[in-house]
């Protein structure tokens, strides 16, 4: 298929990002039930970490659903998506930096490759390969939440619970938005303390 000015239809990523609670699942689910309907053969996976809400579903936490492949390591996903036009992932972040190489594969060979992903961990620094996945996306969508101190526009995740571990999984129990004038780097949640 040939595309504008007789160039070959190329992939392209796009990436959903932002911090906890700004919608990046929902609108993954949205973007992929969207191909769904246009008859696109769509994959989605999620990393199998993520456990919160379901074992398979890929879920918002205002329970919109999708199904989706668990897999524990980025190069399954290519073994999954040899047939699909649409490739989705969700929770990029908890994926190795593998998942760059796989991507730029996916998206070379023709593929749409819709991610969402937290830009920064609970220090509000740069998240596993986000930097490089967004540095490299066509398409870059910055999600905010709604601080819940204040209510100006959110794009920090404040951990609520004590671990110096860059992975706790958790929801509303563990975190919550906050604007950069809230958000709080807690000096027992902090490596360098």
């Amino acid at each position: 298929m040939v595309g504008v000015e007789g160039h070959p239809r190329t992939g392209w990523v796009e990436i959903i990002t932002g911090s906890m609670f700004s919608g990046k699942t929902e609108e993954l689910i949205r973007r992929l039930k969207r191909a769904q309907i246009a008859k696109q053969k769509v994959t989605i996976f999620k990393p199998r970490i993520d456990n919160r809400y379901d074992e398979t579903k890929i879920v918002s936490h205002s329970q919109s659903e999708i199904q989706s492949i668990v897999i524990d390591r980025p190069e399954e996903i290519l073994e999954h998506a040899i047939f699909a036009q649409v490739i989705g992932i969700d929770e990029a972040q908890f994926f190795s930096e593998e998942i760059i190489e796989i991507v730029d594969k996916l998206a070379d060979s023709g593929k749409r490759v819709v991610i969402a992903g937290l830009d920064k961990d609970y220090r509000g620094i740069p998240f596993g390969p986000m930097p490089v996945l967004l540095a490299k996306a066509e398409y870059v969508s910055k999600m905010l939440a709604i601080c819940v101190r204040c209510g100006a526009p959110a794009n920090y995740t404040q951990r609520l619970v004590a671990s110096r571990d860059q992975v706790v999984i958790g929801a509303m129990d563990s975190y919550e938005a906050r604007c950069r004038h809230c958000f709080e780097l807690n000096e027992e949640n902090s490596e360098d303390a």
